[in-house]
């Protein structure tokens, strides 16, 4: 680590202080401190003379020229009393900390002046100072030397196409590591011929695509790469370096621009299979969905690198909401780090491919960066890469951030960031494999910002000359990267030459041989484990909705999970509450053989682990659960120690994964989603704190979730517990919009559900592994219910039977029934109080137990009971939301019905407790005819 490197740009004055306090204890400062100024008396000592040999003066009355630093003259910060090796010190410490705001990164237009603040006179250094030679040149790697050089070495690391920031990193051997890499290698960087070649190779095969979509599809949507041709060969060098250094498998997740460029030249999907999907000779199958545009689809395949390593690529199918994939990706990754790779992440890599203007304006990338480092959502680190082309559609950057910097965001967790001009070919590969080493090294995000332009508008149809008049007439007149590189080497002397006109040849031959339609070789493929159970399963088909498979367990599993839920290890104390609640869970498995809903969830989750099956359920609080009601994780009232009683369940042979998320339901879904879409057999479930938080998360239930199967073909079974009910907690804590769930079902897309009863709860998590396809599910999950003494099941409906999609009524006699209330949900129990108390015995009280896909057939054979019976749809949610709309749209032709319900309202719950009751109240009466 850089001793010195509290020197530049520190605060002035609290340096005097602390050199006050070292002078009068030494042991007092901060260590590293003491180190600087024993530096500075020594060094004070030993050079502290001017030129005529007078001691350096040290009253600050004295009179002394200003230079560019802040500091008060006179003060230990005066750059004119600092002996000179500790002045040039501070150069370079200020050249790794604030040179980047200088570096030519930019290849369309002269950076702005951002007081970089890096010149020899900032530092009381002058012309005269250029032949000293100072001790000082050893820090970055060239031993004693001429200030002269030191300076010129400073450029080129810091001032060249490359601006690095890293000095806010704050572990010391990440620091100086990443220092060291960049002062030696960066100053010593010159490929190798086979290096040229490949960089050289990746660029032609970028500019080949490009040209050949604009001679073939003139006009036509491909959202290019042109003018960001290098991200080409950045990711083929990040795939190669990372291979070498352990990584088997890369999943990319990434916007529109340059994807077909990405699909073709990195994960090599041939052009014929790309064209044939833009001339529309591709047959879609439609009966499978509805399809998406050729720039959203994903794509797999398996490569052999430039270095001989077989790698697996994944290229995520994505939607038009740019950085909505990034957690998809995570969650991806992260099944496959848990299952194919033993949890070794060294062995998997997530690169997310941001755009300058999404990076810096999309919130989900802050919750995605926040991730990094929590043991839910770790990775092992991700390397993201933007595409940066000054502009945001038709916005420029000043409209689009106030940061200097749109990757600013990798601070917040010590990411590294490296900033490089897309112009060059040889700097991009070089911070591409700096990239991919520091991830595998340290299992940490890192960052590259590639400044590059975009030659056409956001799409080809469209005129960016309109907004940014100025910045595309030179864009017109610029040459792209290749050409840049190929005059550089034939610059560069005869051997460069010999490579350019060698590789000049081959690019127009593969360009004629690609517009001539010449066949390539698709690249052989091998399904992965994952894609293998994938394919095990099958896609639904309407019958399968008529009524549930078999999801029963034996007495002796419920035993040995009971077994697991009830154990608490010798010497762990846990508090009293939860004393009390676990002899209530063992009261209820082995004495009242009755289970209420915390009991029945988690022998869900313990029989699904006997069964080898994995289960993972995140969320805010969910290993206490909201309401207090979950405990699947205890701690010790003295020590803290967790205990997470089934991973101590006998003979489990799945994995267990609870986690109590960040506070972010967008990212956090997302990520479960990637999850769920990577591993078939995990029961993967994300808690929302309360249902109406879901819908911070909306992005990912509209593109993904209600969606992902009809446009990308892809299966999902997640699960969402989404806490909803009428209770009077107001507006923010009773609805979780079941309308906007039901709006968007169909074509058995998704299971909707609000349940009413433990065992059907448990049957139905049951069921997401049981089915032979796999449906994402969304369950209005209760919260009072949670300890009404009503709401047990007994044992014996977990040894026999399966989800019952209708519940009928089994009280009163259906030759007596006038009315018949069908209801969903909470209200169920309210209804049936007031029955009971009122002694009604011409109501009948039908439960739908699953909204989507609607059992129709079994809602019909059950009113059939009830001959001449009028039917209402009773719910708590106002009219204008709850399921009336959707339940009016799919039964008005066959059952004649009537609504009871809230007054239709903005808001879904009143604030007021009083006026809560009385409404309640008010739909039970009516319901019951009172």
């Amino acid at each position: 680590m850089d001793k010195f490197s509290y020197i530049a740009n520190a605060h002035v004055t609290y340096i005097d202080e602390l050199y006050a306090s070292y002078k009068s204890d030494p042991a007092s400062i901060d260590p590293s401190w003491k180190e600087f100024f024993d530096g500075f008396d020594f060094a004070l000592a030993n050079y502290g003379q001017d030129e005529n040999g007078s001691e350096v003066a040290k009253s600050a009355s004295q009179s002394v020229p200003k230079n560019g630093s802040l500091a008060t003259p006179g003060t230990i910060m005066d750059m004119e009393q600092l002996p000179k090796e500790i002045k040039v010190r501070a150069l370079i410490h200020a050249h790794r900390s604030r040179a980047h705001l200088r570096s030519k990164t930019n290849p369309v237009r002269e950076r702005r002046d951002r007081k970089a603040l890096i010149d020899p006179k900032d530092f009381g250094l002058g012309q005269e100072d250029m032949n000293t030679e100072f001790q000082a040149g050893k820090e970055i790697g060239i031993g004693t030397a001429k200030l002269s050089v030191i300076l010129e070495s400073l450029k080129t690391i810091y001032e060249g196409p490359m601006g690095f920031e890293y000095l806010y990193i704050r572990d010391p051997e990440m620091l100086d590591w990443f220092k060291t890499k960049v002062e030696k290698e960066a100053l010593a960087f010159n490929p190798s011929e086979e290096d040229k070649k490949r960089i050289l190779f990746k660029l032609n095969q970028a500019v080949v695509f490009e040209n050949f979509l604009h001679t073939k599809y003139l006009g036509q949507k491909r959202f290019s790469l042109e003018g960001g041709e290098s991200t080409i060969p950045f990711l083929d060098a990040v795939i190669n370096t990372a291979a070498k250094n352990g990584v088997e498998e890369v999943m990319i997740g990434m916007a529109h621009r340059g994807r077909l460029n990405v699909l073709a030249n990195v994960m090599g999907k041939t052009y014929e299979q790309i064209f044939s999907e833009f001339e529309g000779t591709a047959k879609p199958d439609l009966t499978m969905g509805d399809g998406d545009v050729k720039y959203h689809m994903g794509y797999s395949s398996d490569i052999v690198t430039h270095g001989n390593f077989k790698v697996h690529l994944k290229l995520a199918p994505n939607p038009s909401h740019l950085e909505a994939v990034n957690p998809v990706v995570e969650g991806f990754i992260r099944a496959k780090i848990d299952h194919a790779h033993k949890h070794d992440a060294t062995k998997a890599l997530p690169i997310i491919i941001h755009g300058d203007a999404a990076v810096a304006g999309q919130g989900i990338v802050y919750e995605v960066t926040q991730m990094a480092g929590l043991k839910g959502y770790n990775t092992g680190g991700t390397i993201h890469f933007v595409i940066n082309n000054q502009v945001g559609f038709t916005t420029d950057f000043d409209d689009a951030r106030t940061s200097i910097y749109c990757t600013d965001v990798a601070k917040i967790i010590d990411a590294p960031v490296i900033h490089v001009n897309g112009d060059n070919a040889e700097a991009v590969v070089f911070a591409a494999k700096l990239a991919a080493e520091f991830r595998q090294k340290f299992s940490k995000d890192i960052f590259v910002d590639m400044v590059c332009y975009r030659r056409h508008g956001h799409n080809e149809s469209d005129e960016p000359k309109f907004t940014q008049p100025e910045l595309y007439n030179i864009i017109s007149k610029h040459p792209n990267p290749r050409e840049i590189y190929v005059k550089k080497l034939t610059e560069r002397g005869n051997f460069d030459a010999k490579i350019a006109a060698q590789m000049d040849e081959e690019f127009r031959q593969l360009l004629q041989d690609r517009l001539n339609m010449v066949k390539e070789k698709p690249l052989p493929y091998q399904a992965t484990k994952f894609e293998k159970e994938w394919a095990n399963l099958r896609r639904s088909k309407p019958e399968d909705f008529e009524s549930s498979p078999e999801t029963s367990v034996s007495i002796e599993s419920i035993n040995k999970v009971a077994e697991a839920l009830t154990f608490i290890p010798k010497g762990f104390k846990p508090i009293k509450q939860i004393e009390a609640q676990m002899k209530q869970r063992k009261d209820m498995f082995f004495e009242s053989k009755e289970l209420n809903w915390a009991s029945a969830e988690l022998l869900a989750y313990g029989s699904l682990l006997l069964d080898g099956k994995t289960v993972r359920l995140t969320g805010q609080d969910v290993q206490r659960g909201t309401f207090s009601h979950r405990h699947a994780v205890i701690h010790d009232a003295n020590t803290n120690q967790p205990f997470n009683s089934l991973l101590e369940l006998k003979d489990r042979k799945g994995q267990f994964h609870i986690y109590n998320s960040l506070l972010s339901e967008y990212a956090v879904l997302g990520f479960e989603y990637g999850y769920a879409m990577a591993n078939p057999n995990a029961l993967t479930i994300w808690e929302g704190q309360f249902g109406d938080f879901a819908n911070g998360a909306q992005t990912m239930i509209d593109q993904f979730i209600s969606s992902g199967e009809s446009k990308w073909q892809k299966m999902n079974g997640l699960v969402m517990l989404l806490p909803h009910g009428y209770e009077g907690q107001g507006p923010e804590h009773s609805n979780a919009r079941p309308e906007r769930f039901l709006q968007l079902s169909a074509e058995y897309n998704m299971v909707v559900a609000n349940i009413t009863e433990p065992s059907n709860f448990f049957h139905l998590l049951r069921r997401q592994l049981t089915w032979e396809f796999r449906k994402p599910c969304i369950v209005m999950s209760p919260k009072s219910l949670l300890r009404h003494p009503k709401v047990v099941s007994p044992l014996s409906e977990f040894t026999s039977g399966k989800f019952r999609e209708v519940l009928p009524d089994t009280v009163v006699n259906p030759k007596e029934v006038k009315r018949v209330v069908l209801c969903t949900g909470k209200v169920f129990y309210d209804l049936e109080e007031a029955r009971e108390k009122e002694k009604i015995k011409n109501v009948a009280i039908v439960r739908i137990e699953q909204l989507h896909p609607l059992p129709k057939n079994q809602i019909l054979e059950v009113l059939k009971s009830y001959k001449g019976a009028e039917v209402v749809w009773v719910q708590e949610e106002p009219e204008n939301m709850g399921y009336w709309n959707y339940l009016l749209r799919l039964l008005y032709k066959e059952i004649p019905m009537t609504l009871i319900a809230r007054k239709p309202s903005a808001s879904p719950a009143t604030g007021y407790n009083k006026v809560h009751v009385e409404e309640q109240k008010n739909i039970v009466s009516q319901a019951l005819k009172l």
